[in-house]
């Protein structure tokens, strides 16, 4: 794979993985002093040379600047957030086609429209369960509904465990 198709890890002043960034942005932060290396067990990296200069460029680097933290907000609870949630499949069968969404504990049972309740359901298994609670009917969530995390969260969960498991 060639040099300028790699990507190099961000990290916040704290030590927090933000982003992977493309391998030319991040000379960019290292030449106008934005970051700097940050080299935790291994000195690797790539060399990139350019008629003037050589420099090599860590995996992971360091913002030395302070960047206001965006405002994020949890998504609304929506058909098109909760299908990308559950990535487009049924939470009852795995089926992907023809889907509707459903509320784990009915409404009319006094479940609310909320991200822990509403879950993908393909027409077959939604209209099986009916208005009827899970243990009435005998099924079960494939996975557990929850509140998406903010992106910089969901990466650095990735990222630390992308880690251990390169070092085991």
């Amino acid at each position: 794979m060639q040099v300028l198709e790699q990507s190099v890890v961000v990290f916040s002043q704290n030590y927090l993985p933000l982003c992977k960034v493309n391998i030319k942005r991040a000379i960019v932060l290292l030449v106008t002093e934005k970051a700097e290396p940050l080299n935790f067990y291994t000195e690797e990296g790539w060399l990139v040379r350019s008629s003037s200069l050589v420099l090599s460029v860590p995996k992971h680097i360091r913002l030395k600047i302070t960047a206001a933290e965006r405002m994020w907000k949890v998504p609304p609870v929506n058909r098109r957030e909760v299908l990308r949630r559950d990535h487009h499949s049924c939470q009852y069968c795995g089926v992907n086609k023809n889907l509707t969404l459903d509320h784990v504990i009915p409404r009319s049972k006094g479940g609310l429209h909320t991200w822990d309740n509403v879950v993908t359901a393909c027409s077959r298994c939604n209209s099986f369960k009916g208005n009827k609670t899970l243990a009435e009917v005998g099924m079960r969530l494939r996975t557990k509904p929850k509140t998406p995390l903010h992106p910089a969260v969901s990466f650095a969960e990735k990222f630390w465990v992308d880690l251990q498991a390169n070092l085991e």
